[in-house]
């Protein structure tokens, strides 16, 4: 059996995916998008989304399926399906998927984070019982009951803002002395009569019978114990990538979050990164979207450059190309009188900025520039590293 080949294969439908998405499609790229759950990602379950611009006000799920619509008009493939691993071989960029593997001239990862655990006793126990991760999905469970939140950035704060609407009190356990969320999003908590901050202090239990009854406390400064009589634990204590199909050393990674440069590349020629799962200093649904786009559109100069070096460097019986840096003054020089001779002379010189395709220059071993090589089908045969036009017109002569 054949295996699929694509374009623009897109890990994840959220905001990151959904962008790139759209972008992709419309620089003119085949593109799948794979996602294993609902589309839109995370702001699903976010109960309010305030500050994506020009949109005052909306719930995730209502901002997600806008997300979903907006790139359905340009008609990229939707594929609901688990990726399971990456294999990159002699430039070749496959993803093994729970339906197939395919493979993908670009890749761009935007499988976002996932909710992180505490680890405290009791709370995997209790999972689905009392302990959740989504005010949204479960807000509505605990009407009139006593809830407590456990974190204290924008994430924590907004949601058990949001769980008011329901609980008749909200702790807010945070193992600081200040939330580190947004500041209008602390006053308007702060200023709620059913929320209750309980500072310096972490949860060491989650406990009950059935149900959660309780959470026990210690403060951090002193040492001190305690029990808060709830029914429900939220737990919002920050994120971690979803990035369990990646081998561990496959890209380079700060911890687990993927390193990217400003174009979205990550350390695989060919494969990019969006969203959440980098590492980056704001994770917000504006910054993934902002991400997609510009590893869409990196991707689309990526491909388009892979396919015209394909044509003019691999593929003839004999190829010769100089690199040069664009930067370089010395260099912009000498490739004006390159260009100028080979026009005059016939003479067919691919000129690569090797400044912007440092891939290229690993690829075929350049390590100097400026420097002239051959190539017969693809296979550097000869390599000189020249200072003048003279320099080219010998290389050429030989």
């Amino acid at each position: 059996m054949r295996m699929e080949k694509r374009g623009l294969v897109i890990i994840g439908g959220g905001p990151a995916g959904l962008s790139a998405a759209i972008y992709g499609r419309r620089a003119g790229l085949d593109v799948l998008v794979i996602e294993k759950g609902l589309f839109g990602g995370q702001i699903n379950i976010t109960s309010e989304i305030e500050n994506f611009p020009g949109v005052e006000h909306a719930e995730g799920m209502e901002l997600a399926e806008r997300f979903r619509k907006h790139a359905e008009v340009f008609k990229p493939e939707f594929r609901d399906c688990r990726v399971e691993g990456l294999v990159v071989d002699n430039g070749c960029k496959i993803l093994k998927t729970d339906k197939g593997d395919v493979e993908a001239e670009a890749i761009i990862i935007a499988s976002g984070a996932s909710f992180r655990h505490t680890g405290c006793r009791g709370e995997e126990e209790f999972a689905g019982r009392g302990v959740s991760y989504c005010a949204v999905c479960d807000g509505a469970f605990f009407e009139d009951e006593v809830v407590a939140v456990i974190g204290g950035g924008n994430t924590a704060v907004e949601e058990a803002s949001y769980l008011t609407q329901f609980a008749s009190k909200v702790y807010i356990i945070h193992r600081r002395d200040e939330f580190r969320a947004d500041r209008a999003v602390i006053e308007r908590a702060l200023a709620n009569p059913k929320i209750v901050p309980v500072w310096d202090t972490v949860v060491d239990e989650i406990a009950g019978s059935d149900m959660v009854e309780k959470a026990v406390t210690r403060n951090v400064k002193t040492g001190e114990t305690g029990e808060l009589s709830v029914a429900g634990v939220f737990v919002f204590v920050g994120t971690e990538p979803n990035v369990d199909f990646l081998e561990d050393k496959q890209l380079e990674r700060n911890g687990k979050w993927i390193v990217t440069n400003d174009h979205m590349e990550t350390s695989v020629e060919g494969v990019f990164a969006a969203g959440d799962v980098r590492d980056k200093f704001l994770r917000q649904v504006v910054t993934a979207a902002a991400d997609g786009a510009i590893a869409a559109m990196a991707s689309y100069e990526y491909i388009t450059a892979q396919l015209y070096l394909q044509n003019i460097l691999f593929e003839p019986e004999k190829a010769v190309a100089v690199f040069s840096s664009s930067i370089d003054g010395k260099h912009i020089a000498l490739m004006n009188e390159v260009e100028k001779w080979s026009d005059e002379n016939g003479a067919k010189i691919v000129r690569i900025d090797g400044y912007r395709n440092i891939r290229m220059r690993q690829k075929l071993g350049v390590r100097e520039m400026p420097s002239i090589i051959e190539l017969a089908k693809g296979n550097k045969i000869r390599e000189r590293v020249i200072d003048s036009l003279s320099d080219v017109e010998e290389f050429c002569g030989e």
